[in-house]
């Protein structure tokens, strides 16, 4: 079940251990709400030797690779620098136990991770990446007359690739000075397009037309699984437009972002009607407690800092389902302003 994801490379369930590979971004996403405080993370890194030279003077060595287990204080995800920082004190390693270091872990990297138990929770985590993993990223493209947003929905959010503009540069990629906005849109494509993945061209106004025409005659093997939708706004607002509106139901449907959107909106109205909806961490467990919850909505971030595990497990054992909510979408700033949990309930309590 593993190989998908971030492939294990070995499990002992003896030491409570799993040795994994990580293959992609979304790896290290998952790795940020797999590994929690107090869990043992085992890594190559690299640290200095205090070398004293002489009695007054201290003199820094040069970084020596090893290899240092670290129990972990605190976890941070930087999608924009695809890296995962775990910061914690040495447990295991050939020196310096005790002291704090930090493991900065990226793409093509393994660690271990060794927890006393490992929930599950964590277990359908890595069951839900490798579901996730099999869904299509889109490429967005949200063009106006002058501006154009690229973005790639990926399993942790909408990810900013780029935003180029008729008369300055791109935020990420430098824009050649012939002014050939539609040409540097096309190159950016190019330069973010894997094989496979879905392009939604949305917008207001004619630019999109224009671009899905220059799209199909330049680079047809690219824009030959491309769609092309009306939204009243560009850049991310237009995005988050389109999945509320439904458009694009039939590129987006199975996408991660599609169905917390859709989930999330759905208890926002039913709090609207007041009609079968629980939210919140003490009306929530009530209602777990009453076992009328149909669909359990959890923000990720409320995982990692309370105890919702229980309410969880009660929920499953209840026949009810559970989904893990993003923080990075835009339907988990949602969630979060309405206590980062909420239920949809089978009936009224």
């Amino acid at each position: 079940m593993y190989e998908i994801l971030m492939r294990v490379l070995n499990q002992e369930e003896q030491t409570g251990e799993i040795k994994v590979l990580i293959e992609t971004l979304d790896d290290l996403w998952h790795l940020y709400n797999i590994i929690n405080p107090g869990d043992i993370v085992i890594a190559v890194t690299f640290r200095r030797d205090e070398v004293k030279a002489d009695k007054i003077r201290a003199e820094r060595a040069e970084k020596k690779r090893m290899v240092l287990g670290i129990r972990v204080e605190k976890i941070e995800f930087h999608d924009s620098e695809s890296r995962l920082r775990i910061l914690g004190v040495i447990e295991e390693g050939p020196q310096d136990i005790g002291a704090h270091h930090t493991l900065i872990l990226s793409e093509r990297e393994n660690l271990t991770i060794r927890k006393e138990e490992w929930s599950k929770v964590a277990l359908e985590r890595i069951a839900r990446a490798v579901d996730d993993s099999k869904k299509p990223k889109i490429l967005f493209i949200a063009i106006e007359t002058d501006e154009a947003y690229l973005a790639a929905s990926r399993q942790f959010g909408i990810q900013e690739i780029a935003t180029i503009n008729a008369s300055s540069s791109g935020k990420m990629y430098d824009q050649k000075e012939s002014g050939d906005f539609y040409g540097e849109v096309l190159e950016k494509i190019k330069m973010s397009y894997e094989p496979g993945t879905p392009i939604v061209i949305l917008g207001p106004g004619f630019a999109k037309e224009t671009l899905m025409s220059l799209g199909k005659s330049k680079e047809p093997e690219i824009f030959a699984n491309s769609y092309i939708y009306h939204t009243g706004q560009a850049g991310t607002a237009g995005i988050q437009e389109l999945m509320k509106s439904g458009m694009g139901a039939e590129v987006i449907k199975d996408s991660r972002i599609s169905m917390e959107t859709k989930l999330v909106e759905e208890a926002l109205e039913r709090i609207a009607k007041d009609n079968l909806i629980s939210y919140g961490p003490l009306d929530v467990k009530h209602a777990a407690d009453m076992s009328a919850i149909d669909t359990l909505l959890v923000l990720d971030s409320e995982i990692r800092k309370n105890n919702v595990e229980s309410i969880m497990n009660q929920v499953e054992e209840a026949r009810g389902k559970v989904v893990v909510i993003s923080e990075n979408f835009e339907a988990g700033k949602k969630l979060e302003s309405i206590g980062g949990i909420a239920a949809l309930l089978r009936f009224s309590i």
